[in-house]
């Protein structure tokens, strides 16, 4: 097993730049996922410390071994791809056990490595099936098996899981986190999905148009994002962005108002007429029921009016896509799963505002809250 360490990484493609200025390191044993949107660059981050793409600049260590130059096949690594690339002509014990033959392993070892892969993955009793005869979740499990038969350096593995449908998906998410803390290779794990970042990673490295914007552990990341494109990738439902000026001790949305906690204008300088983008997760927002509403003699703090447009029941809550009075700006909302609203409804909602977030409407950079 070894660290992984990539340091100041650019990879052009002639006039185009797929990753820059990329640095990072992976401690012996830890497992990191590359997430963000398609483009952002995660695949060919993995495919250079492969070795599978020269890089135009920088260092990719693998160790303490400086491997710019050192081919694919000497750097230890295995890679699991999304196609899981299975030899269709093989049986399962077969594909298992090709890499170790590559590399003139004696075959006594080479049973005994492939034995004790199927056992850990539950695949002994397809041993001697072909490709084709197995599920899509078998054959993902063999494509990992025969990474872990090779006993790499270091595992990468490049949205295994996307082929899947999701009840199988969220099964064999469960058992890739369990089979590293059995094995505890390095592992650097590529996806898109934000829920395979947040469940599998030690810590998670968010990308952006071939630039790093945060690295960090899962939860720090979700509750201090460093920028609004982190906040709003990050979390499902995502965040809602609403734009707003300062005007006093409120924000202006539209023709509403919000108030501005006196703990933000503790921590800010704003302005006034100042733009901003202020965020707000979909759970910090509560519907309030008409009931309530009519109990009441005066506005909440917080508090906003809203139309109904869109309602999905989930079965625990109900998800409830609304827009702002007087402002073409539509919201998220989490009801609770007995929630009977209907579209067209005027209701009014109301903001945790403890959970408030605000970003520089230029830059995307947050201005609160921070670590």
């Amino acid at each position: 097993m070894a660290n992984v360490k990539l340091t100041e990484v650019t990879r052009k493609f002639n006039n185009v730049t797929a990753i820059e200025d990329i640095t990072f390191e992976v401690p012996d044993g830890e497992f990191w996922v590359l997430v963000g949107p398609s483009g952002c660059g995660k695949s060919t981050i993995l495919r250079t410390i492969a070795g599978l793409e020269s890089i135009t600049s920088g260092g990719v260590y693998i160790g303490d071994d400086l491997v710019n130059h050192v081919p694919a096949r000497q750097r230890d690594v295995a890679m699991v791809f999304q196609n899981y690339a299975l030899y269709p002509h093989k049986t399962v014990a077969e594909n298992l056990a090709f890499g170790l033959q590559m590399r003139k392993v004696e075959p006594r070892i080479i049973k005994e490595r492939v034995e004790k892969v199927a056992r850990s993955l539950d695949i002994s009793h397809l041993l001697d099936r072909k490709p084709k005869q197995l599920s899509g979740g078998q054959q993902q499990r063999v494509a990992l098996g025969r990474a872990i038969a090779r006993e790499p350096k270091v595992f990468l593995l490049d949205e295994p899981l996307s082929n899947l449908d999701a009840q199988l998906r969220d099964d064999t998410r469960a058992e890739l986190k369990q089979l590293h803390q059995r094995v505890g290779v390095t592992t650097i794990y590529v996806t898109h999905d934000q829920v395979e970042a947040m469940t599998l990673a030690d810590k998670i490295i968010v990308l952006n148009r071939g630039k790093v914007q945060q690295i960090g552990e899962p939860q720090q990341i979700y509750a201090y994002p460093a920028n609004r494109m982190v906040a709003t990738f990050l979390g499902n439902p995502k965040m809602n962005i609403l734009p707003a000026i300062y005007a006093g001790e409120v924000f202006k949305i539209g023709e509403q108002v919000l108030i501005c906690p006196g703990f933000v204008r503790d921590k800010l300088q704003l302005r006034e007429g100042q733009g901003l983008d202020l965020g707000i997760r979909p759970e910090h927002i509560n519907v309030i029921e008409p009931q309530r509403r009519r109990e009441r003699r005066e506005e909440e703090e917080g508090e906003l009016f809203v139309e109904v447009k869109v309602i999905e029941p989930l079965g625990r809550e109900t998800l409830v896509r609304v827009s702002l009075s007087g402002l073409d700006l539509s919201m998220e909302v989490l009801a609770s799963g007995g929630w009977r609203g209907r579209v067209g409804d005027r209701i009014s909602v109301q903001f945790d505002l403890n959970h408030l977030f605000i970003f520089d409407p230029a830059s995307g950079d947050t201005l609160y809250p921070l670590k």
